[in-house]
C-alpha cells in the first residue's frame, strides 16, 4: 500500500490518502514522554550527587574527634571533592561526544555508587578521602550530561520549563546538604551518610541500566593527553589556589595560593592555545568554539557573576550566624534552607515564563532584584534579627532564579548541535571555578578587614567589607544583563 501511494503524482487527490501518514501520528507524543522520563532520572541522579558536595560541612567536628585529625585535614573532605570536580569536568564535553550517554550514566553512577560504599567503610581518614575522590568523579560527569541531554531531548518550546529542573539540582541539593547532614548527626554516627544514600545510587544505577536510552552519534576523536594533563593542571590549580587564597587569610593554607595559582594560569594559557589548534580538526578535549557566539558567552559571563556572589554569601553567612550571631550549626543548616528551596521551586516556573517571553524579560529584573538584595545585606549589623538575614538571602536567591534557568536555555538552546556537550562543559567548569573564586574573594576580605584577622573568626568589620565587595559584583551585573539581546534563542542547525 505504502509503495502504491509513493507512486501517484504528488498533485493528484490520491497523494493525499491518509492511509500512509495515519501509522506514524500516535508514536508523535511517546517521544516527549520518553524524553521527560530520562531527564527525570538524570535529575534525581545529579540531586543525590550534587548533595554530597555540602553533606560535609555540618559533620567536620564530628570527624576530627572520630577520626583524629586537625580541622584543616578534614577539611580536604569537602576541598578533595571540588577539586576533583573542577579536575574532571572540562573533560566532559569529549566523554560526551566519544561515548554514548548511556554508558556515560552507568560509568558515571558506578564510580559514585563505588566511592560511597569505600566512604561508608573506610576504617580512617586517608581512605575516607579516596572515597569522596571516587564520588566526586562520578558526579563531575552527571550535570554536562544532563544538561545535554535536556537540549537534545525536550522539543525548544518546552525546553525553558525543563531546563528550570536543573536549578533544582543545582539549588536545592547544595542547600540541604548541611540540613541532612544535622539531623543524621543528631541520632547516627558519620557513616550513615553514605549508608543512607548508597541504596539509592545503586536503585538509579539499575534504572538506568534496564531503560536508559538516548539516541546520538559518537565521534571517535582520539584523547589528547597533553590536554587532559593541562586541563589537570590549569584548572585544578586554578580551584586549588583560590581555595587557598581563602584559607590562607584564615590561617589554614597548606601551600602559598599564589603557587598554585600561577601555576594553574600557566597551564590554562597552554590549554587553551592546544584546544585552539586542536578543534581546527575537531580534536579538542574541550573545544572553545562556543564562545564565539556573543549571547554564549554574555550568559556565561552572568552565571559566572551570579555564581561569585551566590558562593560568596553562602560561605558569608553561616560563618557570620555561628561566629557574631552565636547560633549553633543546626539552626544555621536549617536558616539558609529556605533560600535553596525558594529557588528550586522558582526554577520550573520561571523556565515556563521563558518559554513564553524569552530570555531577556526575565534576566533583566532578576539582576535588578541581586543587586538590591546584596546592598541590603550591606546595612545588617550583628543586632539584626536572624530572620532578617534569613529573608534577604531569600530575595537573593529570587533574583538569581530569575537569571540563572533562562541564561544557561538560552546559552545552550543557541548552540550548533555538535557544540552542545562542549558549551555546558563550559558552563559547569566555569560555575566551579567562579564558585572557588568566589569564597576565596569574600574570605579574604572579611579576613582583612576584621578588627583580629589572627583569630580566623568572623565579625561585624569583616562581613561588612565582603557584604560591600559582594553589592558592588552585583552593580556590574545590571549593565551587562542589557547586553543581552534576543528574547528567544536562535534556532539549533
Amino acid at each position: 500500500m505504502a509503495r502504491a501511494v509513493e507512486e501517484h503524482d504528488p498533485g493528484t487527490p490520491e497523494a493525499g490518502i491518509p492511509a500512509a501518514t495515519e501509522p506514524p501520528a500516535p508514536a508523535a507524543p511517546a517521544a516527549p514522554a520518553k524524553g521527560d522520563l530520562v531527564v527525570w532520572l538524570l535529575v534525581a541522579s545529579a540531586f543525590v550527587m550534587i548533595l554530597n558536595e555540602t553533606i560535609m560541612s555540618v559533620a567536620l567536628p564530628a570527624l576530627v574527634t572520630a577520626l583524629d585529625v586537625t580541622v584543616g585535614t578534614a577539611q580536604w573532605l569537602t576541598s578533595g571533592f571540588l577539586l576533583t570536580m573542577g579536575v574532571v569536568i572540562p573533560t566532559t564535553g569529549f566523554l560526551l561526544q566519544r561515548f554514548r550517554p548511556r554508558q556515560v550514566y552507568l560509568a558515571s553512577m558506578t564510580l559514585f555508587s563505588a566511592g560511597t560504599l569505600i566512604c561508608a567503610l573506610s576504617p580512617g581518614f586517608g581512605m575516607l578521602l579516596v572515597g569522596r575522590i571516587v564520588q566526586a568523579v562520578g558526579t563531575a560527569v552527571m550535570v554536562p550530561l544532563l544538561m545535554t541531554s535536556v537540549i537534545r531531548l525536550i522539543p525548544a518550546e518546552r525546553r525553558g520549563a525543563m531546563m528550570g529542573t536543573i536549578t533544582v539540582v543545582i539549588a536545592v541539593a547544595p542547600a540541604i546538604g548541611p540540613t541532612i547532614s544535622g539531623v543524621i548527626l543528631t541520632a547516627l554516627s558519620w557513616r550513615w551518610m553514605f549508608i543512607i544514600v548508597l541504596p539509592i545510587g545503586l536503585l538509579a544505577l539499575a534504572a538506568g541500566a534496564t531503560w536508559l536510552r538516548i539516541d546520538s552519534e559518537t565521534n571517535r576523536v582520539p584523547l589528547d593527553l597533553a590536554s587532559v594533563l593541562l586541563s589537570a593542571l590549569g584548572f585544578g590549580g586554578l580551584v586549588f589556589g583560590l581555595s587557598g587564597v581563602g584559607e590562607s587569610a584564615r590561617g589554614g593554607a597548606p601551600l602559598p595560593p599564589w603557587l598554585p595559582t600561577l601555576v594553574g594560569l600557566v597551564a590554562l594559557a597552554v590549554f587553551v592555545a592546544r584546544q585552539l589548534r586542536l578543534q581546527r580538526d575537531d580534536r579538542a578535549l574541550l573545544d572553545l568554539r562556543p564562545l564565539a557566539h556573543r549571547p554564549f558567552t554574555v550568559s556565561l559571563v552572568l552565571i559566572v557573576l551570579g555564581m561569585i556572589s551566590l558562593f560568596g554569601v553562602i560561605i558569608l553567612l553561616p560563618l557570620y550566624m555561628q561566629d557574631v550571631l552565636r547560633v549553633d550549626p543546626f539552626v544555621t543548616g536549617l536558616s539558609v534552607l529556605p533560600g535553596g528551596l525558594a529557588m528550586g521551586l522558582l526554577g520550573p516556573v520561571v523556565g515556563r515564563l521563558y518559554d513564553k517571553v524569552g530570555v531577556r524579560p526575565l534576566t533583566l529584573p532578576g539582576a535588578v532584584v541581586l543587586c538590591a538584595a546584596l546592598w541590603a545585606f550591606t546595612t545588617l549589623g550583628p543586632s539584626s534579627p536572624l530572620l532578617l538575614f534569613i529573608a534577604m538571602h531569600v530575595v537573593l536567591v529570587i533574583g538569581l532564579s530569575f537569571m540563572f534557568t533562562p541564561l544557561m536555555t538560552y546559552a545552550l538552546g543557541l548552540l550548533p548541535p555538535g557544540q552542545d556537550s562542549h558549551g555546558s562543559a563550559i558552563v559547569t567548569t566555569l560555575q566551579q571555578v567562579a564558585g572557588a573564586a568566589g569564597t576565596a574573594l569574600f574570605i579574604t576580605v572579611m579576613s582583612l578587614a576584621s578588627a583580629a584577622p589572627a583569630t580566623g573568626r568572623t565579625d561585624a568589620a569583616g562581613a561588612h567589607a565582603a557584604f560591600l565587595c559582594a553589592a558592588i559584583i552585583g552593580t556590574i551585573v545590571v549593565p551587562v544583563a542589557l547586553l543581552v539581546g534576543q528574547k528567544k534563542a536562535a534556532p539549533r542547525a
